[in-house]
């Protein structure tokens, strides 16, 4: 048959395909992750296919969806035919009733366009030796929909990634997950690194009087807490210190702290003493030759063990980031930059039903964002501030971020604020606004949104693309690990699909701040 532009996306024609019918060809040139299609479904409930649509010929058309329901899709959707190796994935996106459709690769002019229906066919394939060149062809027990993701339904490309296949609550060793932790280096570990802090002393020239002096200093306002991690008295030889308070000021000038009247003590001076705990041996080896310090290691155990389910919850996540910011970057112009805050992952006792299933709550409580430095001519707004200006702001209005739905706007358009629904600006965590959260971004954040991040006690980030001269998650510099932060939040860097490499289109010039 001629070929038939598809007039509502002028990327795709409708031809005969040999040996299949009708399919879907590229009209041109398509770089990969871009989406072709967008097809609306007809929705059939569980109970009226059960009893009569899967009797028809529809039953090789429809797709699963939420609740048991089975969908036909419109437009082009019932038109691509399969192939063991596709270029093309889909995504249900049950919230607006439509599946998409994405290039896995760069796809040739007047290439055919396929999804993959799954391993159980009713029909024989065109090229059979193509399907002997197919492993494993096992029942994937999607019904076609293979390698859904936890969050979103989306579909991969063949091969799917490996935590897929297995039990969902099976801890997965740290070689196969899909992303590599950043590991800062020790801390204090050389004489040049250790930091200090000016403190007051006095020398004690009577051992008896050690007893007195810690009777007097719980009695005075000089016992602080900027000196907990210190202990308070040194012995050398037949010297005896006895630390008082930390200087007022960092200069010499700072005025030394009152002594007890009734103890002949010789006058105060400032010394260096280490400004933090020892969290290592050799840290605190280093430590004790300034002054006696407190060794507290970092708890054993401390990288958090990942399932098979959580792991797809956040290949998920990291696909619909990388939608968002290939899709602003191509139709909005914008820099192609995107962060997303998923709902928190479910349980691993849930994670079969929520697979199979992708509910409608799965939307809620989770916020996406993208830069838009360029259409609102604003240097501040980054996408991951973008993301947490959405829930602040969605915080303000209700009080409560779980009962939110999914936020696309751009900061700037939500309606004001209800005065009457703001919490008091004094509650306790009140700006802490992604305690318990993970963020995934396209990129790695820029100092700024990465000091934003800590502010506001994000758990974790998991960034694709590295930013080795403006990131703060260990490109440019460390944020959470610099000295003197009061927060620490993981860092993860994105290495677990090939679709999420940067032929993405995702690439922006070495010196922007992402």
């Amino acid at each position: 048959m001629a070929p038939i532009l598809n007039l509502t996306n002028p990327q795709c024609i409708v031809k005969s395909s040999d040996g299949k019918g009708r399919g879907v060809f590229a009209a041109h040139a398509i770089p990969s992750q871009t989406t072709v299609e967008s097809s609306p479904v007809l929705l059939f409930g569980k109970e009226e296919y059960e009893q009569h649509g899967r009797f028809t010929i529809l039953d090789h058309y429809t797709f699963k969806w939420p609740n048991g329901r089975m969908a036909l899709a419109l437009g082009l959707g019932s038109l691509f035919n399969h192939s063991n190796t596709p270029n093309v994935s889909y995504t249900i996106d049950s919230a607006n009733d439509l599946i998409h459709y994405t290039t896995t690769r760069p796809v040739e002019p007047g290439e055919e366009l396929c999804i993959y229906y799954g391993s159980t066919l009713w029909f024989d394939l065109a090229d059979p030796a193509v399907a002997s060149d197919t492993p494993d062809q096992l029942d994937d027990g999607w019904g076609g929909l293979s390698s859904v993701d936890v969050d979103s339904g989306s579909v991969s490309k063949a091969p799917f990634p490996p935590f897929f296949r297995g039990a969902v609550d099976d801890i997965l060793p740290e070689e196969e997950l899909p992303f590599e932790r950043f590991k800062p280096p020790p801390e204090e570990e050389t004489a040049d690194s250790i930091r200090t802090i000016q403190a007051w002393a006095v020398d004690v020239p009577d051992p008896r009087s050690i007893g007195l002096m810690l009777k007097w200093l719980r009695r005075s306002d000089l016992d602080a807490s900027e000196l907990g991690h210190l202990k308070r008295v040194r012995k050398q030889n037949d010297t005896s210190t006895f630390l008082l308070s930390v200087s007022t000021s960092p200069s010499l000038s700072s005025e030394p702290p009152s002594l007890p009247a009734d103890i002949p003590l010789p006058a105060p001076y400032l010394l260096p003493v280490p400004a933090s705990a020892a969290l290592t041996l050799t840290s605190l080896d280093l430590k004790n030759a300034l002054w006696p310090t407190v060794y507290a290691p970092r708890r054993k155990g401390e990288v958090e063990p990942w399932t098979r389910g959580r792991a797809r919850w956040a290949w998920g996540a990291m696909r619909a980031a990388v939608r968002e910011a290939q899709q602003r970057g191509r139709d909005a112009g914008e820099l192609p930059v995107a962060a997303y805050v998923p709902a928190p992952y479910q349980s691993d006792a849930d994670a079969d039903a929520d697979l199979a299933s992708d509910a409608d709550d799965k939307g809620a409580d989770a916020f996406m964002a993208h830069d838009t430095r360029r259409s609102a001519a604003h240097p501040l707004r980054h996408a991951v501030m973008n993301v947490i200006r959405q829930i602040a702001d969605a915080r303000a209005r209700s009080g409560d971020v779980a009962e939110q739905p999914i936020h696309t706007s751009t900061p700037g358009d939500e309606e004001e604020n209800d005065s009457d629904s703001v919490p008091p600006l004094n509650a306790n965590g009140t700006n802490y606004l992604l305690t318990a959260r993970t963020l995934f971004t396209t990129h790695e954040p820029c100092i700024m949104c990465s000091m934003a991040l800590l502010h506001s006690r994000v758990k974790e980030v998991v960034y694709l693309l590295p930013m080795r001269a403006t990131g703060g998650c260990g490109g440019g510099t460390c944020v959470p690990a610099l000295p003197g932060v009061n927060h620490r939040f993981g860092i993860c860097r994105w290495t677990g699909d090939a679709v999420l490499e940067a032929e993405a289109g995702l690439q922006v010039d070495a010196s922007v701040d992402a």
